[in-house]
């Protein structure tokens, strides 16, 4: 029976391009898969005149010999030795049907399998690496949030070659080693083996004419100003994204991200702890036994009066609630704690030790702490005694 033209077994008109036979090679091959057909006695014969089709058609000198002489190009030794052998087989240096077959597999289960077809479109679509910056605020700056404007050195797309890599805009071409695949495979008996292309670097695509501004890269490195939103209540390894403002992806891959991570700087006088800030306040020994009223500052710049009970000790805390801290997503605001530092007096002139020896004669009964507290000692000793 004689053979059926092979433009018509592929479905496409003589002057279809590689992408189109290709792309009319993969439907049919799909769809006459043997796997597929297990009810068709004759999807094999089929689905290797498919493939018997598409290796003369997809070369571009086999085509052209094909479409001067028609099957005789690849008969009589005419096509050279890769040619289809009669019966639909094929010649050695040219895809035998076991890298057809791998080729189809790619294509029904490369979804799932991590197929060349996905990998391959991954790759050339190479996303901008994520970027990180280290922004020290106050903790004032943390009480109110601010706008600040940071400098961020990161990679742009290429303003003369628009991203592309090619000098003057031109759109990459497809690379002719693996087909725009980024792979290529090598059969080694019955096994085929895939590496990423070494023309291409598995990007699937090159540059005849790159730009000599990125190198064909498609990026440059640029120094830009941005507006960073920092929120009320933002504490130390708060985490802020913004989206895109990372490095440009190769030749017009999306953008990565920009993360600002804020470390908050340590306080002279508060504490904080979550929401809550914490506040220690020296007083005299006279205003800690006697009682007395003092003024502390809060973290929103304002004074708070503070009224100090008397006989109070060192380490006592008072609560004001709501001067503390905003939480970051709303929420309200925590509490500051004041904790009392009864100060000893230092530097006493002769009649300010005289007035203390005469205050401490008449303190016996004053220092319940100190009487508990040696009361047990001597307990103690006695007991060791015994």
């Amino acid at each position: 029976m004689a053979k059926r033209d092979y433009y018509d077994v592929l479905g496409v008109g003589r002057g279809a391009s590689e992408d189109e036979i290709k792309k009319a090679y993969r439907r049919k091959a799909k769809e006459l898969h043997p796997d597929r057909n297990s009810d068709n006695p004759d999807a094999e014969a089929q689905f290797k005149e498919v493939n018997e089709a598409y290796e003369a058609l997809k070369d571009p000198e086999r085509k052209a010999a094909y479409d001067r002489y028609g099957h005789a190009a690849f008969e009589g030794g005419m096509g050279g030795g890769g040619g289809p052998r009669p019966g639909g087989g094929f010649g050695p240096g040219q895809g035998d049907f076991a890298s057809a077959f791998s080729d189809v597999f790619d294509d029904l289960f490369g979804d799932f399998m991590g197929g060349r077809g996905g990998a391959g479109a991954r790759q050339r679509a190479a996303r901008g690496a994520d970027l990180r910056y280290n922004m020290r605020v106050t903790l004032e700056e943390a009480y109110t949030g601010l706008q600040k404007t940071i400098q961020v050195r990161s990679s742009v797309a290429c303003p003369s070659c628009e991203g592309t890599g090619a000098e003057g805009g031109a759109e990459p071409v497809t690379c002719p080693t693996c087909s725009g695949m980024g792979k290529v495979r090598a059969q080694q008996g019955f096994f085929t083996v895939e590496r990423t292309c070494p023309t291409c670097s598995g990007l699937g695509q090159i540059i005849k004419n790159p730009c000599t501004a990125c190198a064909g890269s498609g990026r440059v490195d640029k120094e830009r100003a941005l507006s960073v939103n920092v929120p009320p209540g933002v504490e130390t390894g708060t985490r802020i994204r913004l989206a895109g403002e990372g490095d440009a992806g190769m030749r017009g891959g999306p953008t990565g991200d920009l993360y600002i991570f804020i470390e908050v700087e340590p306080h002279g006088i508060f504490e904080r702890d979550g929401t809550d800030l914490y506040c220690r306040v020296p007083v005299s020994m006279p205003t800690a036994a006697l009682g007395g009223d003092i003024e502390v500052p809060t973290i929103d710049g304002g004074r708070s009066r503070v009224k100090i009970p008397g006989g109070s000790q060192s380490g006592r805390q008072m609560r004001l609630r709501g001067k503390g801290m905003p939480a970051l997503r709303g929420g309200g605001y925590g509490d500051m704690f004041i904790e009392l530092a009864v100060e000893t007096p230092v530097n006493l002139t002769g009649r300010q030790k005289e007035l203390l020896r005469e205050f401490e004669a008449l303190s016996e009964d004053n220092n319940p702490e100190s009487k508990s507290f040696f009361s047990s000692v001597k307990s103690f000793w006695d007991n060791m005694k015994g």
